[in-house]
């Protein structure tokens, strides 16, 4: 706290161990040399397999950043079940799962379910045995053609739309959007005792 009025300044002289609440970042460029080693034994530990797994374009929380897609966790098992995907096999192919998540719109499930078919197209299964090979995988010609990705699997590419100038038009310039919002919200919690005050009403008029 500040000091206030003519009051004298205590001078407490503590000799706190500050040692113990720091951290040095000495060795920064070692560290960033162990992580991209590290990127390496990762990738030919799982060679053929993608490095990273494929992810499900989402929406980010609350109404200020609801705009913005990114990617999330995994896909719901009502997508994969959609896109005809095992959730267990979901994750030896590459395809990251999250059990918890809900579908909430139309338009975010059929973008994720084309998201996972045409990563099915591009897919190239190897056999778990060579010598006996199962339906769905490839053949010598298409194993040979075969690469692994190390990036983002089918990143997300934002396009940005540029309005043309033009002049206003005289219902934008009456077009309140606080107004609306708080209208918007207000009949939202106002729904229920609304209907049942109509409900009433209309029971009233029946009873004469």
């Amino acid at each position: 706290m500040a000091v206030k009025g003519k009051n004298a300044i205590p001078i407490n002289h503590l000799h706190k161990d500050w040692q113990r609440y720091i951290r040095c970042w000495f060795d920064q460029p070692m560290r960033k040399k162990r992580r991209a080693r590290a990127r390496l034994q990762k990738a030919s530990r799982v060679y053929p397999r993608p490095v990273e797994s494929l992810r499900p374009v989402v929406r980010c929380p609350t109404a200020r950043y609801n705009t913005k897609t990114r990617l999330g966790r995994g896909f719901t098992l009502d997508e994969l079940k959609a896109a005809g995907i095992h959730r267990l096999q979901a994750r030896t192919i590459g395809i990251s799962v999250d059990h918890r998540r809900k579908n909430r719109s139309v338009e975010a499930f059929q973008q994720n379910v084309q998201r996972l078919n045409t990563f099915k197209s591009r897919l190239i299964l190897f056999p778990r045995n060579s010598n006996k090979p199962k339906k769905g995988d490839a053949t010598v010609e298409e194993r040979k053609l075969a690469t692994q990705l190390k990036g983002t699997i089918l990143p997300i590419k934002n396009k940005t739309r540029q309005p043309k100038v033009r002049v206003p038009t005289d219902d934008e310039k009456k077009f309140g959007a606080h107004y609306m919002i708080r209208k918007a919200r207000i009949t939202k919690r106002l729904h229920g005792k609304r209907s049942k005050k109509e409900q009433d009403g209309k029971d009233q008029f029946n009873m004469f």
